[in-house]
């Protein structure tokens, strides 16, 4: 019997899992339209740049191309959720703490791994782990587990296919069909809610994103995030049509040759929701846009050096949420970020980054993870100026992975396995 292969399968949800979102965010769909046009713009400015992606394999991705992000609320949903990803191809890669940030999480990015994979097809999914050991109320905390372990957030079919294609090596085109459907009921967003508002009302209280894991069927997909080649303009974009950005982009400043990671995101929406046993709908703030800018990926000692300028830029000032210090913030964090080499080969030379040989010479590997910074900035901006932050700073990548069933793998070896002629660090 012959299987789809991974790539196709995880194609075909990136797809669905992106008509879904459109259908139940219209903003989402503006976000789009916004991003291939700036993606057009940048491209018929740049020529350079243009040849660039095409040398790299991004050009060929790029509409294609984005990330989700969900939170579960147990060991056993992530588990299963590492299990039904497998089937897509992908895997978990790095540990992020968000306890750092006053976020009662811990994360991975399930996403593909080898080259061919990335190029085929890159999404991947942000996954987070609610870390209920946070939460000092011991009467809420049992509570909140009671009513995350009462819950089934797959259907059975998509188990039962997902054992299938682990048994069998992979699935035939009539059941790979058949689990993207199964598998993207788990993302859906259902506008009821099986606790009393009361019940979500004392979790809100606590943490608003503790009220988003637990008080649902599901972990609703939170965000989609396309990615932008000129994210600046993209964020001035915006509001023109229609959209409220958050005050700053996420991430290192404005620079000749991107690095890691750059996001920026509409704010959340305010949504309906119908409690148990209430005569009346609630309201719940939760779902977002998210648009990102990718640059090259850093070797540890690139890593070392953007940690350290960011920490130096933020202990000056912090980027206010109301957006009022938006221009000087990004201006100071330009300044800091001075002291890192804006030209590819200067960098390259200096063991910062991984580059590759490609037919228009030295060129960077893309950066294909995330920032525990600004993945905590976009789930700040979006939590509200009025959610609590009471969680002190506690990774535990033991844990995770206990929980997991598996390692994750550790992004530096996976570039370095892509890397030609990397300088050694």
């Amino acid at each position: 019997m012959t299987h789809t292969s991974p790539n196709t399968i995880r194609a075909d949800f990136s797809a669905a899992m992106s008509a879904m979102y459109r259908a139940e965010v219209p903003a989402y769909g503006t976000l789009l339209q916004l991003v291939a046009d700036t993606n057009a713009h940048a491209l018929a400015a740049d020529s350079k740049l243009k040849a660039s992606l095409a040398a790299t394999g991004d050009l060929a991705r790029l509409n294609e191309e984005r990330h989700g992000a969900i939170r579960l609320g147990t060991s056993q949903e992530l588990a299963n959720m590492g299990r039904l990803f497998g089937v897509m191809g992908m895997y978990p890669v790095g540990y992020y703490d968000l306890s750092v940030a006053g976020i009662p999480v811990h994360s991975t990015a399930f996403r593909p791994v080898d080259q061919a994979s990335l190029a085929a097809n890159p999404f991947r999914v942000f996954t987070s782990l609610l870390r209920l050991d946070l939460v000092q109320d011991a009467s809420l905390r049992r509570r909140a587990q009671e009513q995350l372990e009462d819950r089934q957030i797959f259907t059975p079919d998509c188990l039962r296919l997902t054992e299938k294609a682990e048994v069998e090596g992979g699935l035939c085109a009539d059941d790979a069909q058949s689990f993207v459907r199964e598998a993207l009921e788990t993302f859906r967003w259902h506008a009821s809610a099986p606790v009393t508002e009361n019940f979500y009302n004392e979790l809100h209280d606590t943490h608003r994103l503790i009220a988003d894991v637990v008080c649902f069927r599901g972990p609703h997909i939170n965000h989609l995030t396309p990615r932008t080649l000129d994210i600046d303009l993209a964020q001035a974009e915006m509001p023109i049509r229609g959209i409220e950005p958050k005050a700053v982009v996420e991430g290192p400043p404005p620079r000749r040759v991107p690095i890691l990671l750059r996001q920026t995101s509409f704010k959340a929406l305010t949504e309906a929701v119908r409690f148990k046993g209430a005569s009346s709908h609630g309201m719940h703030t939760a779902r977002f846009g998210e648009i990102e800018q990718r640059g090259a990926a850093l070797t540890p000692k690139g890593r070392a050096l953007y940690d350290r300028l960011l920490v130096e830029a933020r202990d000056a000032m912090v980027p206010a949420a109301d957006g009022s210090n938006a221009e000087a913030y990004m201006a100071h964090l330009g300044d800091v970020f001075s002291a890192f080499p804006d030209d590819f080969a200067d960098m390259h030379r200096a063991g910062l980054a991984y580059g590759r040989r490609a037919a228009t010479g030295l060129e960077p590997i893309t950066y294909e993870d995330f920032l525990p910074v600004s993945a905590a900035g976009i789930f700040q901006s979006n939590l509200g100026d009025g959610a609590v932050q009471t969680i002190g700073e506690s990774p535990n990548k033991a844990a995770f992975e206990d929980a997991l069933g598996m390692k994750v793998a550790d992004e530096f070896a996976l570039y370095a396995t892509m890397a030609e002629d990397v300088v050694p660090v």
